[in-house]
């Protein structure tokens, strides 16, 4: 599967399940990734959004890309409110808070202990691919009333390039 799936696939729901081996497909899987997210184009692309519900997500903040599988939300500090979009809601932008600062341990596609760690656009796509893992959309991060307008404008105006 190459397509990203949108609001509503069942993968984006689901927990993610660690990876026991970092072999030859999970290699290519994370290559794939990082092309999906390039083409799309983003930022960051975890596995559920292609509707593969593994711990493995790839992200490029400015710095090349990289990959996390298997990730462990370390540390957050401070508060920051920013607009935030996702791949799996395209066309669609929030005011989202999040922690200012995010630091994870995982494992890169070369079966090495890594950290990843910053503030501002790295710090945000650490906590938004890590929330994807754990089938948190950006949708949950809403308030009540601007998670219900959000959903409305959703249904009523769709996603772009969908078939009506």
């Amino acid at each position: 599967m190459s397509e990203i799936v949108v609001f509503g696939h069942p993968s984006l729901k689901q927990k993610s399940t660690n990876i026991t081996s970092i072999d030859d497909y999970i290699i290519n899987l994370s290559k794939k990734m990082i092309k999906i997210m390039y083409e799309a184009p983003g930022v960051g692309l975890a596995a559920p959004q292609i509707g593969i519900n593994k711990n493995i997500f790839v992200f490029d903040a400015g710095d090349g890309p990289k990959v996390a599988i298997n990730p462990v939300l370390e540390k957050v500090s401070g508060e920051i409110i920013f607009m935030e979009g996702c791949l799996s809601l395209p066309g669609y932008y929030w005011d989202i808070e999040r922690y200012e600062y995010a630091r994870i341990s995982c494992l890169n596609e070369k079966n090495q202990q890594v950290i990843y760690e910053g503030d501002d656009l790295l710090g945000r796509v650490l906590q938004h691919e890590f929330d994807h893992l754990n089938g948190k959309l950006l949708l949950s991060s809403l308030k009540r009333k601007e998670r219900r307008n959000a959903l409305k404008e959703i249904s009523i105006k769709g996603f772009p390039g969908d078939q009506i």
